[in-house]
């Protein structure tokens, strides 16, 4: 059965994302959001007019199109009519919509060491403490080849992270001798952690599947998700005093304030906080009085 051959217009907009170096995810990502407003429109997205993109955006709003989705179509077709068409006027009303920031879901030092142990074998348990010991995205870990790993310096090097950008992040001796351990028993040539097929790495839904049924078999009643273990990472070393721009630099984060939403979440330094009614003598001398 023969493939249905690339449009000429994909093709030119491939081009163009590719002279960009965009990853394969935001390529894939932006076809198709195209493709999506296409099949709303009813013909060539190269016809439309800032009208339909008006009325796209409009549908997207009363079917309830959550705003990621809202805010990743309204990036796609910027590029496919200011870049791939030279039509920018057409796309100059596209709006952004503002999405809640909401506080990450953090877990405590005893349910991520639940959560490791109740991973299915030595493959998946150090795959999860990669997630976890080095604060790593579920992309970042399945991409990780043998020879990323750097025990002399104790570093694992990250390549092409988000945003297209390369960085150390930390190798802890705990993570090193759980790679170890994985390393003497699959002996993997290339990639660190092998899919099925072990010439391709271990897939993002894979490791998905197996966060899910680690929560499940631990008991954890909150909603576990593999960037749950990248937020806790961040979390605990921020109560544990470590310094917030270091810690962006472990994460890759581009600006210090995606970092500090963590610290919302960092009870243990929340709790450390005096407050300043505690510092108010006379109310401090005068607390054993019956109240008037």
């Amino acid at each position: 059965m023969s493939e249905k051959p690339i449009s000429p217009l994909r093709q030119r907009m491939i081009e163009d994302m590719s002279v960009r170096n965009f990853g394969e995810k935001t390529r894939n990502d932006y076809i198709r959001h195209v493709r999506t407003f296409t099949a709303f429109l009813g013909r060539s997205p190269d016809t439309a007019t800032a009208e339909d993109l008006r009325r796209f955006q409009l549908h997207q709003s009363k079917t309830g199109v959550r705003p990621p989705t809202i805010n990743g179509s309204v990036a796609a077709l910027r590029f496919f009519f200011t870049v791939t068409l030279g039509r920018a006027n057409v796309a100059r009303h596209l709006t952004l919509v503002r999405e809640p920031r909401k506080m990450p879901l953090v877990l405590s030092l005893d349910e991520i060491a639940r959560l490791l142990e109740a991973a299915p074998g030595p493959k998946y348990k150090a795959a999860l403490s990669a997630a976890y010991g080095a604060g790593l995205r579920v992309s970042e870990v399945v991409a990780l080849k043998v020879s990323d790993v750097d025990s002399k310096r104790m570093l694992l090097r990250i390549e092409q992270g988000k945003g297209q950008k390369d960085r150390f992040a930390m190798l802890s001796p705990v993570l090193l001798d759980l790679l170890r351990d994985w390393y003497r028993i699959a002996r993997p040539a290339v990639w660190l952690f092998p899919g099925r097929d072990r010439l391709l790495p271990l897939t993002t839904r894979q490791f998905n599947r197996v966060v899910h049924a680690a929560a499940e078999m631990a008991e954890i009643k909150k909603r576990v998700t593999p960037h749950t273990l990248r937020h806790s990472f961040a979390t605990h070393l921020l109560e544990e005093k470590t310094d917030i721009r270091l810690i962006q630099v472990l994460l890759g984060h581009a600006k210090v304030d995606t970092t500090a939403l963590y610290a919302h979440v960092a009870t243990n330094t929340i709790r450390a906080v005096m407050s300043p009614l505690d510092r108010l003598t006379p109310l401090r001398a005068n607390r054993n009085e019956p109240p008037a």
